[in-house]
């Protein structure tokens, strides 16, 4: 079983960056995928970025060239460097692993003010 926290929401202006952080409660080297997942008020989740144990990356149209999605093995954590932010990715993100099984994290609100 693993558990992930989210870390590094917060309040942005337009423009600016943030990076988020999930902790993984096991060694994520060997983790098939994890990513992050955002979801708006009244609006369904979505995939955002996702990472593999092989080393490849991949990303929604929206946020291609201006998030990247990253892994430090050794601190078992995944991160998502978010720049250019637009109001429009204002959500709740959200960090999954898939390992055997699903696992969700409780959610960190990102919000980018106009």
């Amino acid at each position: 079983q693993v558990q992930v926290e989210e870390s590094g929401g917060g309040l942005v202006q337009a423009g600016g960056s943030l990076r988020l952080s999930c902790a993984a409660s096991a060694s994520i080297f060997s983790i098939n995928a994890m990513a992050w997942f955002r979801q708006a008020p009244g609006k369904q989740r979505e995939l955002v970025a996702v990472s593999t144990s092989g080393g490849s990356t991949n990303y929604a149209d929206s946020v291609k060239g201006r998030f990247a999605i990253s892994r430090d093995n050794a601190k078992n954590t995944l991160f998502l460097q978010m720049n250019s932010l637009k109001p429009e990715d204002t959500s709740v993100y959200y960090c999954y692993a898939r390992h055997y099984n699903d696992y969700w994290g409780q959610g960190t609100q990102v919000t980018v003010s106009s």
